[in-house]
């Protein structure tokens, strides 16, 4: 479990190592370009149930926490479903990476004898 640290809150936010690597990725972009934004997610299931949003500013200090030394590979469709709503009046929104399953090869019927 990553953590997030925004502005001289004493509130760190836990995200996930590999949602907080692809997020880094989009929220540097921003900043980099001296964009402000909002930054939305809806709470985990282990505290109490809502969303929180977070107004980010390229002023404000900013820092990530990673509990693993390596980075992961970013997955490219998940970066850009961060990036298109970070150029959304919504503003980045924290959503879950989509992963895609292969099919299951077609297996022929099973004969009961």
């Amino acid at each position: 479990m990553g953590t997030l640290y925004y502005g001289d809150s004493g509130t760190p936010i836990g995200i996930e190592d590999r949602a907080l690597a692809h997020l880094k990725f989009a929220i540097t972009t921003k900043l980099r370009r001296g964009e402000s934004f909002t930054l939305s997610w809806k709470h985990p299931d282990d505290q109490p149930r809502g969303r929180s949003t977070l107004w980010v500013h390229p002023t404000i200090p900013l820092r990530f926490v990673f509990d693993e030394p390596e980075t992961p590979e970013l997955s490219r469709e998940w970066v850009e479903d961060l990036m298109r709503s970070a150029n959304s009046t919504g503003g980045i929104l924290l959503v879950e990476e989509h992963v895609d399953v292969e099919p299951e090869p077609d297996l022929p019927p099973v004969i009961a004898a």
